[in-house]
């Protein structure tokens, strides 16, 4: 029972995961057929990022009032009923009002299996978790690319909602399996998770403040490069639209091979190992975009290796948080660091999507750069504030 609840609790990250790299993918398309402008895509992914960041704040209450399992069912079938909303879009307004509830239930489902993870699980579980993001990362760019060389960009997001359905389903029909950690659980241990910090005390916890801006810079860095990858392989490198959405999956390629090896050697060097390991070899990539070689192999090897870099740092910042800031503040915390995650996502995609609209798609990897600095620096921060709260 205990590893079928781990499986489905993969399934539920595969289909959180889907569809994340669907509107970046499709956009080169979708803005011709919608009459949009290149930078629009950045204004859904706005909205989206929006809904999450409520969810992120009320994944506290929510999660402890109606248990992980039942907010992780809700908001798959929400996203599921979004994307088919998606398909259905016709004009770009159609669009922004149906990415509202796709980004509330993502957020959401975010948040609850997160912090259940990191409390009932060790850390290779949480890299192979995010690996399972990953998979459904992977799967829609295909997925897309597949509708966009044999119908339309409206059959890719019709083929995804319903793999989410069936998950969703799949879900509802194992949900007494979620009893097994339950039974395991002390009433004190219950009892001190159930009760509500609110968004106040948590922000007042020593260190809290500088994850926030540490998740803040990854998930700004992560969401530009999966929203303008496919963008910036057409507009500065020439590629086809229907090329350049295949080759947008090497990015998510790369994350989702780089948490698998991350859950191999998890469990030998720390979350914070980690994190440096992976900074350094996405700079590599990030390099390797930057420089003007003449061919197009390096830049595609650059986006792989941004992801095989980010790989293990999402993960191990969230895994780190009962550690660093206590179980019984973790689902508070988590929710607080998502939210701050979304602000990041919520704007800098567009923003980077207004500099490469008047200015050149060309400084995405400068862009990219900055926000990765950011995060290393402020998770460093963060964990010297930790020893000196565990010293005091």
């Amino acid at each position: 029972m205990y590893s079928l609840l781990l499986a489905l609790i993969y399934l539920a990250f595969i289909s959180l995961g889907l569809p994340d790299s669907l509107l970046g993918t499709a956009w080169p398309v979708m803005q011709i057929e919608l009459g949009s402008p290149l930078y629009f895509a950045g204004i859904v992914s706005m909205i989206v990022s929006g809904g999450t960041i409520i969810s992120s704040l009320s994944s506290e209450r929510l999660t402890k009032k109606f248990g992980a399992k039942y907010v992780t069912v809700a908001s798959v079938f929400l996203t599921a009923a979004a994307l088919f909303g998606f398909s259905q879009a016709t004009k770009f307004y159609h669009l922004c009002l149906i990415a509202v509830p796709y980004g509330l239930g993502a957020g959401a489902i975010d948040a609850a299996l997160n912090n259940y993870v990191a409390i009932h699980y060790n850390s290779r579980h949480m890299s192979w978790l995010h690996c399972f993001w990953g998979v459904g990362t992977v799967i829609s760019p295909y997925v897309m690319s597949l509708a966009l060389t044999y119908s339309s960009w409206s059959t890719g997001y019709k083929v995804v909602s319903l793999i989410q359905i069936i998950i969703g389903l799949i879900l509802v029909a194992t949900l007494g399996v979620w009893r097994v950690n339950e039974k395991n659980e002390s009433p004190d241990v219950s009892d001190k998770r159930s009760e509500v910090i609110g968004i106040k005390g948590t922000v007042r916890i020593k260190g809290v403040p500088l994850i926030m801006l540490g998740f803040f810079g990854y998930c700004a860095a992560e969401a530009t490069v999966m929203l303008w990858t496919s963008s910036y392989l057409v507009e500065a490198r020439g590629i086809s639209e229907e090329i350049a959405a295949g080759f947008t999956s090497l990015f998510f390629i790369g994350i989702t091979l780089g948490r698998f090896i991350s859950g191999i050697i998890a469990e030998r060097l720390s979350d914070k190992t980690m994190i440096r390991l992976g900074t350094v070899i996405s700079a590599l990539g990030m390099l390797l975009i930057l420089i003007p070689f003449s061919i197009d192999a390096p830049a595609l090897i650059g986006f792989l290796l941004i992801g095989l870099g980010y790989a293990p740092i999402y993960p191990c910042i969230i895994h780190s948080t009962p550690s660093n800031f206590g179980e019984e503040n973790s689902q508070a915390v988590i929710g607080i660091q998502m939210a701050s995650a979304y602000v990041g996502s919520t704007f800098m995609p567009p923003v980077f999507g207004l500099l490469a609209d008047f200015v050149s798609i060309k400084l995405l990897p400068v862009y990219v750069i900055l926000f990765t600095a950011l995060m290393i620096v402020m998770v460093e921060l963060t964990s010297r504030k930790v020893k000196e709260n565990e010293k005091s």
